[in-house]
This record gives structure tokens, sequence and C-alpha cells, in this order.
């Protein structure tokens, strides 16, 4: 697969839940939809242990929460630039997609941990609540982003407006 078939988006299936994906090499955030594609809710932080113990995780929680795909967060750098990260995502994504079987499409993260912040903030919550639940919040924020962008991901990577 080429570099450029990576970073073509999926074909999600109309209908059924879906898990959003705040990625990270530690921790990754999850969030999932109602079956009706309505309402993300944050479901999760994992802490990444191994493949095969990851590989685990993954596979029974597409089972036990029935998700037909994924909506990773793609971490580009402010002009539109594919970051070292958003690379690594790429991986990932289509580890899942080898391990799943299920399609994984992309959608722009720019900030949305900058905005996750800032909800928790607001709820008047210590630090160490915030911390750990960052990165679930995140990933409800850009499964949130891709529902009101019409279940479409990012496809053209572009620069922010100053």
């Amino acid at each position: 697969m080429t570099e450029t078939d990576t970073k073509r988006p999926g074909k999600i299936p109309g209908q059924g839940r879906v898990a959003g994906i705040d990625f990270g090499t530690v921790r990754i955030g999850l969030a999932i939809t109602d079956r009706e594609r309505l309402i993300a809710s944050p479901y999760e932080i994992y802490t990444r242990r191994s493949e095969r113990l990851d590989a685990d995780y993954f596979r029974r929680f597409v089972e036990q929460e029935r998700i037909v795909g994924f909506v990773l967060g793609l971490p580009l750098h402010c002009d539109g630039r594919i970051s070292s990260k958003a690379e690594e995502a790429f991986r990932f994504a289509e580890w899942l997609r080898t391990l799943t079987g299920l399609e994984t499409e992309f959608m722009d993260e720019r900030y949305t941990s900058v905005l996750a912040h800032e909800y928790l903030r607001e709820a008047k919550m210590t630090q160490k609540q915030r911390k750990a639940r960052i990165d679930k919040i995140a990933a409800q924020i850009i499964l949130a982003t891709w529902l009101e962008r019409g279940c479409t991901g990012t496809t053209e990577y572009e620069a922010l407006d100053d």
C-alpha cells in the first residue's frame, strides 16, 4: 500500500456505531457514537502495553461495542503539512484495518486537545481530573466533528486561516 493509499479515507458503513480515536504512542483516547450516530460520547483511555495486548483490546472493543468503523484524529501542522505524528497515525490506522477489517477515516485534530482542556477547565476540574480525561474528551471532539460534517472525514490538508 502506498502512502497516498494510506491517506485516502475509508468508506465507513452508513449504519452502526463508530469509534473516535485520539491517537497517542502511550495513551489512546476513545469515544463512540450511538447506533443512530446522533451523539459522540467519551468512552475511555486505553494505555498501550504491547502489540499483542493492544490487538486483544481492540478486537474485544470492536466486538463488545459493535463498532463498524473508526475516525482517527490526524495531527497536522498548522500550515496543513503532514506531521511525523500524522505519519504514525496513518500506520496505526493501517494496523487497525488489518486487525479488525474495519475502515478508518481521518479527521483534522488540530487544537482538539486545547479545546478539551478548555471544556474540562470550565467544568471546574482539577489538573489531575483533567489529565485523567483529556484524551477521551479529545476523541469525543474528533468524533463529534466528524458527525457534524455529515459523517465525512478530512480529505484535504489545508492551512488554518490566520
